[in-house]
């Protein structure tokens, strides 16, 4: 029961973060600013950045979860936060204020934190490190994109 309490409340948190971020971004995928970018030949179509952030959240909610249960509550309340306000912020910084350059570094210092979840907690988590995986392969792809855009924009 407590796995299952614990893990809808990093899915309510987690999909809170997507909400919030889609509130700060005031609309920018949709934008003539947005549209007028020279974006990455591999930049997928609008419907696969929701799909993914779902599948994303819904595995790292997971991951969380096993975390909080094998790690430092302090330790693991500090990161989720750190990664929290990484997430939400990099939609405001990008879309709404259009610093692609901040928001690369932004996005960099995310996909960072990521992968240290990935490689800091493996003998605490063993296989289950693996739910945030989707989460660090999806963040290579928007870092991909978002270099592309500020190298020619």
């Amino acid at each position: 029961m407590k796995f299952t309490a614990t893990l809808i409340g990093f899915l309510v948190l987690n999909f809170g973060a997507l909400a919030l971020g889609t509130l700060l971004m005031n609309n920018g995928p949709e934008s003539l600013w947005c549209n007028a970018l020279n974006q990455a030949p591999w930049t997928p179509a609008g419907w696969v950045f929701g799909a993914a952030w779902t599948c994303v959240m819904i595995f790292f909610s997971v991951f969380m979860t096993f975390l909080i249960q094998h790690e430092n509550l302090k330790k693991v309340v500090t990161l989720f936060i750190i990664q929290f306000v990484l997430n939400v912020s990099w939609n405001y910084i990008f879309f709404n204020q259009k610093l692609i350059t901040l928001g690369l570094i932004n996005i960099l210092l995310l996909t960072f934190l990521t992968f240290y979840f990935l490689f800091a907690f493996k003998s605490s988590l063993s296989h289950n490190r693996f739910f945030v995986l989707p989460y660090c392969l999806w963040l290579l792809v928007a870092t991909s994109l978002n270099t592309y855009i500020v190298l020619y924009n």
